[in-house]
């Protein structure tokens, strides 16, 4: 709700010229990932230990809180550092996911995930929209006290609706892990490793184009109805992401999660790549809805993956370095595709991207050829 007002909000803390709002609008942005980058395997340790429905509950009150004092912010500073206090709490929807994660049946996760991801992305799509009608209609300030009270009305619903069941560990199995023994397991699968790295290429796939999109549809489309072209553009990812993500999700459930994330990739390669090749803006809206439909599966099969290859006594944990890593690609993603489109074009962010993809896909496949029992375990489980 925030991101369409948030470079409109700077501007009115200040005189400030429109390189320096621009500067500050990244830095702004970026701060929140790299906190959540910092802290996401913190959250992750002790939602293993005590419980993860109380760490949902914490961080969208954290939320809520650093949301509402922006509202009072009078500096730059100020937005910045509620920012960074933001990004410690960001980890709602990946705690989230390994709740519901850990509360399903292994043979079920893909199709659960799926079901969860359409309720993030429905946010996803509907937050610009709402966020941009309430800072019209009234205020910047008042917008940010309103999204805070939707967090705490979250952070209600989880700690009332919700019973987080503990869990049997396997017989023999141990009931808890330093952080050394996580990471020598997450080293020691070859499998998860990559699966992991490529959470981290996706995201720098999906963020490359975020920041150049609006000025590569003025040049397709021309400057009239800009912000409503643009929209549509952003949004038909959106909606094709919307439609395919529970479809994926019990798909892989029967099929093989590794088997439907190898798929995923490269239909996601073949799509991206002729996006820097149209010749009108419908063209691009074609693809990417399509490139959205094979990224939404990409998501829940992971992360249901992922409540395969830990024990439960460690996915919190797991799946809070899985965070890290894409909240790291969300930082490189829209750095590397500004610097590629402003050195070499438009077309070179598409090439690029769509390159990376396929090179996630083949190491992947690769992966899987070096260890096919843990691929044909995986795909018997389910």
């Amino acid at each position: 709700m925030v991101l369409p007002f948030l470079s409109l909000y700077i501007e009115t803390l200040g005189d400030f010229s429109d390189q320096y709002v621009q500067n500050w609008s990244g830095l702004t942005f970026g701060v929140t990932f790299v906190a959540a980058f910092i802290c996401s395997p913190i959250w992750g340790k002790i939602g293993d230990r005590y419980g993860r429905k109380y760490i949902l509950v914490i961080s969208a009150v954290g939320l809520g809180v650093s949301v509402l004092l922006m509202g009072f912010a009078t500096s730059v500073l100020q937005l910045f550092l509620l920012r960074f206090f933001m990004g410690i709490f960001t980890g709602f929807i990946p705690m989230s996911l390994a709740l519901i994660s850990t509360q399903t049946p292994k043979n079920i996760a893909g199709k659960v995930l799926g079901t969860l991801q359409t309720g993030s992305i429905t946010g996803s799509l509907m937050g610009p929209l709402i966020g941009g009608v309430l800072a019209d209609s009234i205020g910047y300030s008042s917008t940010f006290k309103w999204i805070s009270i939707a967090l705490i009305i979250s952070a209600v619903l989880v700690l009332f609706g919700i019973n987080e069941y503990k869990l049997e560990s396997e017989q023999g199995a141990k009931t808890s892990y330093s952080s050394k023994e996580v990471l020598m397991h997450i080293v020691k699968s070859p499998l998860l490793l990559v699966v992991m790295l490529v959470s981290m290429f996706i995201q720098i796939a999906h963020f490359s184009i975020q920041p150049i999109l609006s000025l590569y549809v003025g040049e397709l489309h021309g400057p009239v109805n800009l912000a409503l072209f643009s929209g549509i553009a952003f949004s038909a990812a959106g909606l094709g992401n919307l439609m395919m993500t529970r479809t994926w999700g019990k798909l892989s459930d029967r099929v093989g999660y590794i088997k439907i994330l190898i798929l995923l990739l490269f239909m996601a390669a073949i799509f991206y790549f002729p996006g820097g090749f149209v010749t009108n803006i419908w063209q691009l809206v074609i693809l990417r809805f399509l490139l959205g439909v094979s990224i939404g599966g990409i998501i829940p099969v992971r992360m249901a993956y992922i409540r395969q290859a830990a024990p439960i006594a460690m996915q919190g944990e797991v799946l809070g370095y899985n965070t890290s890593i894409r909240f790291f690609g969300n930082i490189i993603g829209p750095i590397m595709g500004g610097a590629i489109a402003g050195y070499y074009g438009f077309t070179a962010v598409f090439i690029v991207t769509s390159s990376l993809l396929l090179l996630c896909a083949i190491a992947l496949l690769g992966t899987t050829q070096r260890t096919p029992k843990v691929v044909q375990s995986t795909s018997q489980s389910t």
